[in-house]
């Protein structure tokens, strides 16, 4: 997955280049109105990465135990092309316990 630096004085943090790409880096703060997620399997001990949607399909990822820290932004086939990649396996040698 690729992506390009959002400019320091984008406003919230959403917007997106004029290429149509993803941006990194964004500090998760900025991401104002956002509804963060993560998955029912994570564990109470606050190791899990959350997710919300932004607008026009993109998806920002954080680590939850740095809410305000970097976000990273996927555009819609980015992070759909991750999803179905986990869902078919291709990380499966990533997970301890399988």
């Amino acid at each position: 997955m690729t992506g390009t630096a959002l400019p320091t004085t984008a406003a919230h943090g959403t917007e997106t280049p004029e290429d149509g790409t993803g941006a990194n880096g964004v500090p998760a703060d900025r991401l104002l109105g956002v509804r963060w997620r993560k998955s029912r399997r994570s564990n109470p001990s606050g190791n899990c990465v959350e997710v919300a949607e932004l607008p026009g399909g993109r998806v920002a990822v954080r680590n939850s135990r740095f809410p305000t820290g970097p976000a990273l932004i996927y555009t819609e086939a980015e992070i759909t092309a991750f999803i179905l990649g986990a869902k078919d396996g291709e990380f499966d040698d990533l997970v301890t316990g399988r």
